[in-house]
């Protein structure tokens, strides 16, 4: 049984944004507009995955610094009448034509150059469809019209947004299309402008044209939609501009890419199970440090004391050790993800923590393969497999090594989950900006650039390969405690997603914080590893940590042995945490992190 959080806050203990709490369904999501239009999907009586789809094809709209409609989309879905956890893998692979040592040269055997050479095969759109298909009851166009009506109409430029945007005016100005919809008349655009990508909403009107044309039931118009996309109009204005300009993509790779449909991986925490994609993306880092932690007493430790940051922080670093040695696609790699999760290891990991000393630069890895031989030795080991539903157990399959590089802006992402009234989950975190890679002219759309992600070093983990996927930072999750629903949860963060969420989740779990308290308290992230990002900078020893928690614990950090770069209180840099909770009352519960443009609504 899960031990229930102790109530430690005064009732109405301060946040600056109340929970938002509701007896039928619940939105947060990174931006207001987004999760107004899942809200309208469930009153009209959709279900999540009608609601978080729509709300993901219009995150893709508000956030273009961030991301892209033709980026990526990992997914969980938790259906409650089958008792049931699905992933989607939202990931494009490397085109067929991949030619290595053509991006070698291209990026001097550095990293994985900016513009076509690092595009994948876009996964979001298809894993928006395919998530309709099998578990959603609306059609394409229901969930697509906000994106396009926010595409062709536009929205304000919020702040965070304006300040992106000028951040990369130099970048989009690179190339014409970018330039014209973000750089308008030679500059960028700013706060309380309107953004209108007209293009964009011409190409998902395309998609909605092709649906209501289509013949047959709801698969085949569904299925006239994603053919629109990825063997159509928009994949010939793809393969022509990659034709042109030496990339790699071409029809074929659209054409035959559908997204994987997978168990999730999960672990199990003091009585709660949190579950998050495979290993092609970083939630492994959450879920192995979480089962780290789990010898510890937290709470005797003190919510964001000296030791609790330090104890944490350390977790974080080995497990982020393992990340940089192991975790990548478990089609081409031997990722020993069961072996990293599993209570075995986590021990074996716990006893390298010095209480007194954090570690000046990235530890080296766990032996998480000898771990994974003997687990395949032991006759219980099959109880760790992949399993489907939240009381179901996790399985999968990979190697690498730092680099220092010279530092360059990291790309970045967004988040929204919804619960509706029927009990189902979506948590989803979109992703891939517009400003490293050039909009196909006429289409209005980015195509994943996630190939950043992928590294140049022979042997590593993450190394390039065609039909490979790259390893991927964003990682939605859900939770349960007692085989029910508890929490779907995520961020964008980039590396600091996994470290995010594991602090909003330990803030309710371990020290009974309302879900909006948990959002808002202060924070703080390693960087004691290579960053996920060409040029994936390192920088040794690294912990930032918001300016509100107490001089004593910063005083402390640096006495222990961390590099530490101060935030201001609510910095955009240590992520941005959307959540929604099932409160033991049977309402649900929703936060959104004031750091970025995140609101949570509820009915």
């Amino acid at each position: 049984m899960a031990r229930k959080p102790e109530r430690k806050l005064a009732v109405g203990a301060i946040s600056a944004r109340p929970t938002v709490i509701g007896n039928h369904h619940a939105v947060a999501t990174g931006h207001y507009l987004a999760t107004l239009a899942a809200m309208r999907v469930l009153d009209r009586g959709g279900n999540a995955v009608d609601a978080g789809v729509t709300a993901a094809m219009a995150l893709a709209i508000l956030q273009p610094d961030m991301v892209s409609f033709a980026g990526v989309a990992p997914t969980l879905i938790y259906l409650k009448e089958q008792d049931r956890v699905v992933s989607l893998a939202g990931l494009g692979c490397w085109p067929a034509l991949t030619d290595v040592a053509k991006i070698v040269a291209a990026g001097n055997g550095a990293f994985v150059p900016e513009g076509v050479l690092r595009t994948v095969i876009p996964a979001a759109p298809g894993t928006h469809i395919e998530a309709l298909r099998r578990f959603g009851t609306i059609s394409f166009e229901e969930a697509a019209t906000p994106a396009m009506e926010l595409a062709r109409d536009g929205f304000a430029v919020y702040p965070l947004l304006a300040s992106n945007l000028e951040y990369v005016f130099e970048q989009n100005q690179r190339w014409p299309d970018n330039a014209r919809v973000f750089n308008p008349g030679g500059r960028a655009l700013r706060h309380n402008e309107v953004l209108r990508q007209t293009d964009l909403a011409r190409s998902i009107a395309g998609m909605i044209e092709a649906e209501r044309a289509a013949r047959g039931d709801r698969d085949r118009k569904l299925r006239a939609a994603r053919d629109f996309f990825y063997d159509g109009p928009i994949a010939e204005a793809i393969e022509r501009y990659h034709v042109e300009h030496g990339g790699f993509m071409r029809r074929a790779d659209l054409a035959a890419w559908e997204v994987p449909v997978e168990d999730s991986l999960r672990v199990s925490y003091r009585g709660y199970e949190v579950h998050s994609c495979d290993a092609w993306c970083q939630g492994i880092v959450l879920l192995e440090t979480l089962k780290i932690l789990e010898g510890y007493d937290l709470r005797a430790l003190g919510h964001n004391s000296p030791d609790y940051v330090h104890t944490v922080a350390c977790a974080l670093n080995l497990a982020f050790a393992d990340r940089e040695a192991y975790v990548s696609d478990p089609k081409h790699v031997d990722v020993p993800s069961a072996a990293m999760i599993s209570a075995a290891y986590a021990a074996h990991q716990r006893a390298r923590i010095d209480p007194a000393r954090a570690w000046p630069k990235m530890p080296d890895p766990g032996p998480a393969h000898e771990f994974a031989r003997r687990l395949a030795q032991d006759a219980g080991s099959a109880s760790a497999a992949a399993g489907s539903g939240p009381r179901a157990r996790a399985a999968v399959e990979a190697g690498g090594r730092p680099t220092t590089k010279p530092v360059e802006r990291s790309m970045d992402t967004i988040y929204g989950c919804v619960v509706d009234r029927f009990g189902n989950a979506y948590s989803a975190t979109l992703s891939d900006p517009q400003y490293d890679t050039p909009i196909i002219p006429g289409t209005g759309l980015a195509i994943s650039g996630r190939g950043c992600q992928s590294r140049l070093e022979p042997g590593h983990a993450a190394e390039v390969k065609p039909g490979k996927r790259p390893r991927l930072t964003p990682n939605p999750s859900l939770a349960f405690r007692d085989g029910e629903l508890f929490m779907a949860f995520g961020t964008p963060g980039g590396d600091v997603q996994s470290q995010g969420m594991l602090q909003v989740f330990l803030n309710v779990a371990e020290f009974g914080m309302t879900v909006q308290q948990a959002v808002e308290a202060p924070r703080f992230a390693s960087y004691n590893f290579p960053n996920s990002f060409a040029p994936h900078e390192y920088r040794p020893g690294r912990l930032g940590i918001e300016t509100d928690l107490p001089v004593a614990v910063i005083d402390a950090m640096k006495s222990r042995g961390h590099d530490l770069e101060i935030w201001p209180k609510w910095s955009a840099v240590t992520a941005a945490v959307c959540a929604v909770m099932r409160h033991d009352s049977g309402q649900l519960h929703a936060g959104a992190d004031p750091r970025r443009e995140g609101y949570a609504l509820a009915w």
